[in-house]
């Protein structure tokens, strides 16, 4: 009993501070290479950052308020267990963010990257997605755009995906950010968004070798199956299907390889049956027991 409660606290001591590195890098990010260098990212921080800048009031007072809004929305929208989710969120960033911008770093006292605005472009997003892997690793949300995506989803817009309408929102804020500021900020945000992407799941899938899912029918399977667990020493799963033109029992082999492999599985079976049908999808990444997979201690 006591080892379970250990293992519990272990985990709740990992998640905050995991949280707290993750939007100490989002904030410092933020504050000494967004804000100085007049750029702009997406979603609530970005339309923030507008709002400061067009009436002069602080943008963490309308982060604050817009993060509260998002929060208040999501509970009566989505019920009380998503709100939970992003809670947490909704007030650490906020005030991490306001400690950054109002206490450690200004305008005048620190400038990361000069006005290189290219190299900001980058860093921001290096340091910001690095920052929102972080949180996201522990399966936590800041409550930002993925709530509103969420929310518009489920009331407005059924027929969208979530990840689509976020991209709308973000995409939505860049180009407002033409109007208040210029195009190259514009044009710098898209950069930033696509690093920050980049970084994100970097920290979430790590730096280990792409996979690749391979589903083979063939009349061959026999020899190919013994190929892949005996020369290649990768894992086989069979199914039993039916073909639905032929309406005939076949065997298909699924198994998850390395891009390597899969082009030598594929040679492999060109040699063996011309007519053999084979599918290969990428894998973002593969947990459990085998050769590149990772564990699923997390």
């Amino acid at each position: 009993m006591s080892s379970i409660k250990n293992t519990v606290l272990r985990k709740k001591i990992t998640d905050l501070i995991l949280l707290l590195l993750g939007t100490a890098l989002f904030s410092f990010a933020v504050t000494v290479i967004l804000k100085p260098n007049s750029l702009i990212t997406g979603g609530i921080t970005g339309l923030s950052i507008l709002a400061g800048k067009v009436t002069g009031i602080p943008f963490t007072l309308y982060y604050y308020g817009l993060s509260a809004l998002v929060l208040a929305a999501t509970h009566f929208l989505l019920g009380k267990q998503e709100s939970k989710k992003i809670l947490l969120l909704s007030v650490l960033f906020p005030v991490t963010l306001t400690l950054f911008d109002q206490w450690l770093f200004t305008d005048a006292q620190f400038n990361l990257t000069g006005d290189d605005l290219f190299l900001s472009s980058v860093y921001f997003g290096v340091i910001a997605g690095i920052g929102a892997g972080l949180i996201l690793l522990r399966g936590y949300s800041s409550g930002g755009t993925d709530s509103i995506g969420k929310i518009l989803h489920k009331r407005f817009f059924p027929f969208v995906s979530i990840s689509q309408l976020i991209a709308i929102i973000d995409m939505a804020v860049i180009l407002l950010s033409a109007l208040v500021f210029d195009i190259q900020t514009a044009l710098y945000a898209v950069l930033m968004q696509i690093v920050q992407m980049w970084a994100t799941e970097l920290v979430l899938y790590g730096f280990t070798n792409k996979m690749v899912k391979m589903e083979i029918i063939s009349e061959r399977s026999t020899e190919i199956e013994n190929y892949i667990l005996n020369t290649l020493n990768r894992g086989i799963t069979k199914y039993n299907i039916i073909g639905g033109y032929s309406n005939e029992q076949r065997i298909k082999l699924v198994s998850i390889c390395s891009q390597r492999e899969s082009m030598l599985i594929a040679k492999q079976i060109s040699s063996m049956d011309k007519d053999a049908f084979v599918t290969a999808m990428p894998v973002i990444s593969v947990w459990g027991r085998g050769v590149g997979f990772e564990t699923m201690q997390i």
